[in-house]
């Protein structure tokens, strides 16, 4: 198991352990619960991090990492092939149906 990323926030974690998901790629983020602590732990060990379980996964993991750290969020809504429904920018799922947006 090898650290990926330390992200800024739980929701850019996430962001980044669902894309690593849609690659079968096995991940956890750690770190989960830790901001509550800031204070009391150093900040650089309350930030979520994502880490990667198998070994051999990691460099094609740090791809999908910077694919998703230079792909800048569109900035006009989205509309969804599935059901038509817009979405924000930054989603990649439609909150309507799940569908991928494209």
């Amino acid at each position: 198991m090898r650290r990926l990323y330390s992200a800024g926030g739980l929701t850019e974690a996430y962001l980044v352990l669902h894309r690593l998901d849609r690659a079968d790629i096995a991940a956890c983020v750690l770190n989960e619960h830790a901001q509550g602590g800031l204070g009391d732990i150093p900040f650089m060990h309350a930030s979520p991090e994502v880490w990667v379980i198998e070994d051999g996964d990691f460099d094609r993991a740090r791809t999908i990492v910077a694919e998703h750290e230079s792909a800048g969020s569109p900035a006009s809504p989205r509309g969804c092939r599935g059901c038509g429904e817009r979405n924000p920018p930054a989603f990649e799922f439609c909150w309507r149906c799940g569908r991928l947006l494209e």
